[in-house]
């Protein structure tokens, strides 16, 4: 016998499911799910080219064959810094970065080379934004444990934002990767790590990045690694450092200490006659905050510090003792050189016959000399009418951070020749009228010839600021 329910049965039905409903809806915003919607809006996904060979083809529309290659890279700065593994952009041309926001809206943005760490594979890009960047939360490594579940985000085979879940497998792994490069204390894990993942973050359950990702052992299954996250930013706060991007100065040296919970920046030596000195920092300090930003390691100070002007006035505020005490550092310029450098390492190098040469070294980390005429004859094997000889390159220059070399010979920047001094006074003065016909919206293309036998062309780009779009001689 079937019977009829009440109206008032009825509702009290349709309510206790919806509640039940509802109950189970919130049990799907699990911690991954949670960690993932923290971090992935500071997560890039890095896409490159690069030519696939020299080709002789310079000032024809002929265009060579390009390599496209892909990454993961993490934004450590709200100015668009980002760091990711050196081999995902050694030797490229170009670099695109894509960005999901919360909304899980898509952005692209040109992407440029900062700095290196070949050794440590990291490297830093810089892309530029109309607003601020979602910065990567930062944890510790301090302090995993076995079996600790963890996330790795990144653009797997070119499956951009690819999410995977696993366990730290173990600790302190040394790797090889090749006869060349080898890695030291690395994370191994079991979430799935595959080829565009390099670069990327490898997460904890509060949304908190604990390692980059950075390799995996080939014909395994689940056997992923990591660059502890307590290692990466020793490095990168060097690479970071303003003395390199901005040429100002701090004068302080810090010891970042990490256990846990417990993440302090302890003053470990202040130079002398340094702001930091006149500002009364001193050894065994903790560094609190800088500015408005809050400090627990090296990046942190540095960034806090970055694109600030010399005689700026900045807060800082430390923990000596017992006591939070407040001073005032003032940036100062930078003039100096490697405190450590060796007698055998100083080499006197040829001047370039023009007043200008200094311009080329300040703005490109460039030393040029004309090609003498008996050398310009062993360009037949190319189209070239002459070029100027690379006599020396800036160590972590512009120059050398995209690959041109002592030996090359400039023989093209943009669309011109490059056969002496005048030529490329003219270029620059040209571009600082008129845009430049580049890849990205500051840079300019340049070519040069590499080898005595083969005579290969190759090019690349030359990042060129606003300030150096004009004829300062600096």
């Amino acid at each position: 016998m079937i019977q009829r329910c009440s109206s008032s049965k009825l509702w009290s039905a349709l309510f206790l499911l919806a509640g039940v409903g509802a109950l189970h809806a919130s049990d799907r915003v699990t911690p991954e799910v949670a960690a993932v919607r923290r971090t992935l809006p500071s997560v890039g996904n890095i896409h490159t080219e690069k030519a696939a060979a020299a080709a002789n083809n310079v000032f024809t529309a002929e265009k060579a064959r390009k390599i496209n290659g892909m990454g993961t890279g993490i934004i450590i700065d709200e100015r668009g810094y980002m760091v990711t593994n050196y081999h995902v952009i050694a030797d490229v041309d170009t670099i695109r970065v894509d960005i999901e926001d919360e909304h899980r809206i898509k952005y692209s943005y040109v992407a440029r080379k900062v700095r290196f760490d070949r050794e440590h594979d990291l490297a830093i890009i810089k892309i530029d934004g109309s607003k601020p960047f979602k910065v990567m939360p930062s944890g510790t490594s301090s302090d995993l444990m076995l079996c600790e579940k963890v996330i790795a985000i990144g653009n797997a085979f070119g499956y951009d934002g690819t999410i995977t879940l696993g366990i730290i497998s173990a600790l302190g792994r040394d790797v090889e990767a090749n006869e060349t490069v080898s890695y030291k204390n690395l994370i191994q894990t079991d979430a799935a790590i595959n080829p565009g993942n390099s670069g990327g973050p490898l997460i904890n359950m509060d949304g908190e990045v604990i390692g980059i990702n950075v390799a995996i052992r080939a014909n395994s299954q689940k056997i992923g690694f990591a660059i502890p996250i307590d290692d990466a930013r020793k490095a990168i706060a060097k690479m970071m450092s303003i003395e390199h991007l901005d040429g100002t100065f701090h004068g302080m040296v810090g010891k970042d200490m990490k256990s846990g919970n417990s993440r302090m920046l302890i003053i470990d030596n202040v130079q002398s006659d340094s702001p930091a000195a006149l500002a009364g920092l001193r050894s065994g300090d903790t560094v609190l905050k800088v500015g408005s930003n809050d400090v627990v390691d090296g990046v942190d100070f540095e960034r806090a510090l970055l694109h600030r002007p010399v005689g700026d006035k900045v807060e800082v505020s430390i923990k000596r003792g017992d006591k939070i005490e407040r001073t005032t550092l003032v940036v100062g310029q930078f003039t100096g050189g490697r405190a450590s450098l060796a007698a055998t390492d100083v080499q006197v190098t040829p001047r370039a016959n023009n007043d200008d040469s200094d311009r080329y070294w300040s703005m490109f980390g460039l030393r040029l000399s004309v090609l003498p005429t008996n050398e310009v004859s062993q360009l037949a094997k190319t189209k070239y009418r002459g070029g100027m000889r690379v006599l020396d390159v800036k160590p972590e220059s512009a120059a050398a951070l995209n690959g041109i070399q002592k030996g090359d010979i400039l023989v093209g920047l943009n669309k011109w020749e490059t056969m002496n001094v005048d030529n490329i006074t003219w270029i620059l003065n040209q571009l600082a009228t008129q845009p430049a016909a580049t890849d990205g919206a500051n840079q300019i293309k340049f070519f040069v010839v590499r080898g005595q036998e083969r005579q290969e062309t190759k090019y690349g780009f030359l990042p060129l600021a606003q300030n150096q779009r004009t004829t300062s001689t600096n």
